[in-house]
């Protein structure tokens, strides 16, 4: 039985009833801002295309001419890094979706929510509970996440928030690249062509970007050369984002020749709004029987110096409880037909054979408060936007079991060269997380730092979390035990009996953020940075 083939079991079995075939779309948006559409009235570009060896070569030599040395030596180190390996290296698919919260799996607790297919990859593989993302010193918080996974450098390190990747610093990628994988990317890309141009072989269907209509999605065709002028641009008018790119991807594994590994690499632009999925997925859930999370608030309760950002304004002031319930009803509407797009990728692999010789990665970039502590977006440093799913399956990976141990997107980096004993840049910051696969009990970070911009900065510990503000030079602090309060809904920040926690914190934060490289400097009474601007 085909994976996508149990979304329909599902159905029944949770008490829904619908049929899943081709419809109308159906576009479920409010009163925020749509991405515009760009150049939807071109000619599209027929067949996939994809560059040629000898193109690529000579990308490669270009690339060489401006690269730092330690990139150079990186590189010209490939061909020896590849005659020098002779196990069977396995093949590696990365589904990255964009605003999915953790807690968006059935697999993983939510029973609200139908989502077969990645529930299988969490009974098929390792699910890391204590995924996060370190944050954003930009409002498109989804820029620096992607770069920081796709370069395993950390949040204070990026050049221009992640919009460019510097040649010092060696992409997943290219890194794989050199190890004698084929590299293959479709959907977002919200870093530089250039960087695009030296990390993939191949792409198809390339959107440059952070949003936009998910039926009129402004899409390339790949250059090796990274020169993608604004004419090249087509959109294929009709079909969905999730559907666009899970054709890509198995267009790409159907019509490879290599017999040797591959890196694919889908870039999902759901379940970000505006949100637009075919109707009958809209249909399964009705909002009124959608349960408020405890953490709803009508307003935040304080200014946390980002209550007005574009995302904020996708449902009025003061939220009300029945429009949360219909933005969560299409945003599960919108995972739930991503999840059968994904299944349908599932399903060429193990139509090819592919199955058990892949590594299968999902993750998101970011999650989503929609109508937690009053707020919409992700522009924030509470679980719901930092906290994100992580899960690998695959050869030698364990099966059904999961893991607490805390650790970052930049993390899969270096975990995946581990997996695929492939060399790991010096340019790589991340922790791999080899060791917690093979011993469940084994950790490689003891806290996490958060940052939102240059007003909020965050750390857990364990159990402990402390948030701190300074907004306009008002200081606010938040301390939650998230054991015990998952939700964020009990601030003990100024509750004497936690007054040790909070000033153990406080100590670990100031330290943790030096280490990191933040300007932030929590001793000063504007922090020592300037505000940057919402």
């Amino acid at each position: 039985m085909s994976r996508t083939a149990t979304l329909q079991d599902s159905l029944g079995a949770f008490g829904f009833s619908a049929n899943i075939e081709a419809t109308p779309r159906y576009q479920h948006s409010y009163h925020g801002r749509k991405g515009a559409s760009v150049g939807c009235g071109q000619t599209q570009t027929k067949g996939l295309c994809a560059v040629t060896r000898k193109a690529a070569d000579k990308t490669r030599r270009e690339f060489l001419k401006t690269c730092g040395e330690s990139t150079a030596a990186f590189v010209t180190g490939c061909q020896m890094q590849q005659d020098s390996r002779s196990f069977r290296k396995p093949n590696i698919l990365f589904l990255f979706t964009d605003d999915q919260r953790f807690d968006t799996l059935r697999a993983l607790g939510n029973a609200q929510i139908v989502t077969p297919n990645m529930d299988r990859l969490v009974q098929d593989g390792v699910c890391f509970t204590g995924a996060y993302i370190m944050g954003s010193m930009s409002a498109a918080v989804c820029m620096p996440n992607r770069a920081m996974l796709l370069t395993s450098r950390s949040l204070f390190h990026l050049k221009k928030d992640g919009a460019v990747v510097p040649p010092s610093d060696v992409l997943l990628p290219e890194a794989l690249a050199c190890a004698g994988y084929e590299t293959f990317e479709t959907g977002k890309w919200h870093q530089d062509a250039k960087a695009l141009a030296r990390s993939f072989s191949s792409a198809d269907k390339i959107f440059f970007g952070g949003m936009n209509d998910h039926y009129k999605v402004p899409v390339h065709d790949f250059d090796a050369s990274g020169n993608y002028p604004p004419e090249g641009v087509y959109c294929v008018e009709g079909t969905h984002s999730s559907e666009l790119f899970s054709d890509a991807v198995i267009r790409f594994l159907r019509s490879r020749f290599s017999t040797g590994p591959f890196f694919a690499y889908v870039a999902y632009t759901a379940p970000h709004d505006p949100r637009e999925m075919p109707r009958e997925y809209l249909e399964m859930y009705d909002p009124a029987s959608l349960p408020l999370p405890p953490s709803f608030l009508s307003e935040h309760p304080f200014d946390n110096g980002e209550l007005r950002v574009r995302d904020e304004a996708l449902a009025a002031w003061p939220r009300t409880p029945e429009e949360i319930r219909r933005h969560l009803a299409a945003y599960y509407a919108m995972i739930t037909h991503l999840d059968t797009q994904i299944g349908r990728v599932l399903d060429v692999l193990d139509e090819m054979g592919l199955f058990s010789s892949t590594i299968v990665v999902f993750s998101s970039d970011n999650g989503l408060a929609v109508g937690r502590h009053g707020l919409m977006g992700k522009q924030s440093v509470y679980e719901h936007s930092v906290h994100v799913p992580l899960i690998l399956r695959g050869p030698g990976i364990p099966k059904g079991e999961k893991r607490a141990a805390l650790c970052y997107l930049n993390d899969v980096y270096p975990t995946l060269c581990d997996l695929a004993d492939v060399a790991i840049p010096a340019s790589v910051e991340g922790r791999s997380l080899a060791p917690v696969l093979r011993d469940g009990s084994a950790s490689v970070r003891d806290a996490l730092f958060f940052a939102y911009k240059n007003f909020q900065r965050a750390v857990r510990k364990d159990r402990w979390k402390l948030i701190l503000y300074n907004v306009h030079g008002t200081k606010t602090a938040q301390l939650f035990d998230l054991e015990h309060d998952p939700w964020e809904t009990q601030n003990l920040a100024d509750d004497p009996a936690y007054a040790r926690q909070k000033q153990e914190l406080t100590v670990l934060m100031k330290d943790g953020l030096k280490t990191l490289g933040d300007k932030v400097d929590l001793e000063k009474p504007d922090w020592g940075v300037p505000e940057i601007p919402g």
